[in-house]
């Protein structure tokens, strides 16, 4: 009986929970951590729960003795450089590529294997350059179908950019020409024709678009197509997205649709021929107020928009006393002398209907002072 009680005494000893000595300074810290035995950052060593992530390393270690409770973690946080080729300053970074370009062929997700061949043949340059393999696969993927695709549409946009920028085009224009090229490319309703053709009048139907106009003899001077390559293309991709997009009435300004043009007015071409001519903006609006008007009583009906438009502002130039010469206005117009000329004997014979009498009022504007025709 002796034995079995000492037994007893052994197990009832071994039972019972082993008291933990807290140091004074963790007891609270300990006493929250007791309360959430859900908890799974709590250190094994000081059972105290004050995990601290340490990107640089890639560890989560214990705030109070120091022990490693995990490694390799990602770091979620924002990124403060760019791997971005176009932007150097670190402005917008970001951890991806660029956005999918609408503007080329599928979802552009490949990858670009790339070979430079070393100037010296070395064991240490070959393998850094990639070696044979390396060059074997940069052929093998310049032979793949969708990237011939995407190279035609590369070259055309460059030089619808080339062009644009030769002429002192908006970025709007660039991109609208560029969207219209890549749909009539799709379509495939431009096979055979020179690119050229195609690139310039897509650069003329996008100024009529933005309401920027150029005329074909501005576009001629600039891509060196004839004009009459120029409106042959034109008038193919006029057809077809007259078909397919809306029209005039149903076309918004900002809805991305295409809208129907019109033939070019003289009101359209007036602002940037005096800028060009250094004319202040009375003048200018005054143009354009006259333009209006003989649209409305066609009295240059069966002219071309540009002597209308260069008339106009030979007129008004005299009228308010900023006159220029037929010689100036034509090297900006692009019209001949006489063409002028003849245009402005129309307006001169109307000037009665034609000049308002606001535009004489406090003595800016006078009659004496326009020649005769």
């Amino acid at each position: 009986m002796a034995a079995l009680r000492e037994a007893l005494e052994k197990l009832t000893s071994l039972s019972t929970p082993p008291t933990i000595d807290i140091p004074p300074s963790h007891s609270a810290t300990y006493a929250a951590w007791s309360l959430d035995t859900s908890t799974s950052d709590f250190c094994p060593e000081c059972r105290v729960s004050n995990p601290i992530e340490k990107y640089s390393e890639g560890d989560v270690v214990c705030g109070d003795c120091g022990l490693v409770l995990g490694d390799r973690i990602v770091d979620t946080r924002s990124e403060w450089r760019t791997f971005s080729n176009d932007d150097t300053s670190g402005v917008d970074p970001s951890r991806v590529g660029a956005g999918i370009n609408p503007l080329l062929h599928g979802e552009q997700l490949s990858t670009t294997i790339a070979y430079t061949k070393p100037a010296r043949t070395t064991k240490t340059t070959t393998a850094a350059s990639g070696g044979a393999s390396g060059r074997v696969l940069q052929r093998a993927q310049a032979r793949t179908a969708e990237s011939k695709a995407d190279q035609s549409l590369l070259v055309a946009y460059e030089r619808i950019g080339a062009f644009c920028g030769g002429m002192s085009i908006q970025n709007v224009v660039v991109e609208t020409a560029k969207t219209l090229f890549k749909q009539i490319d799709d379509a495939k309703v431009i096979r055979g024709k020179p690119v050229d053709a195609v690139v310039a009048a897509c650069i003329f139907l996008a100024c009529r678009q933005c309401s920027v106009p150029r005329t074909f003899r501005e576009v001629f001077a600039m891509t060196n197509v004839p004009k009459k390559d120029i409106g042959r293309v034109y008038k193919v991709m006029e057809k077809f997205f007259n078909k397919q997009g809306k029209g005039p009435e149903e076309a918004g300004a900002g809805d991305g649709g295409y809208k129907v043009t019109e033939t070019t007015k003289p009101c359209e071409l007036i602002h940037r021929y005096c800028s060009a001519l250094k004319m202040d903006q009375r003048c200018a609006a005054v143009s354009v107020a006259l333009a209006a008007r003989i649209a409305e009583l066609g009295s240059v009906a069966g002219r071309s928009p540009i002597s209308g438009a260069a008339a106009c502002i030979y007129m008004i130039g005299h009228l308010l006393g900023t006159s220029r010469t037929t010689k100036e206005i034509s090297k900006v117009a692009g019209v001949g002398e006489p063409t002028i000329r003849n245009a402005y004997k129309h307006l001169y014979n109307d000037r009665a209907k034609l000049i308002d009498r606001t535009w004489l009022e406090e003595g800016k504007g006078d009659l004496e002072r326009l020649p005769c025709a």
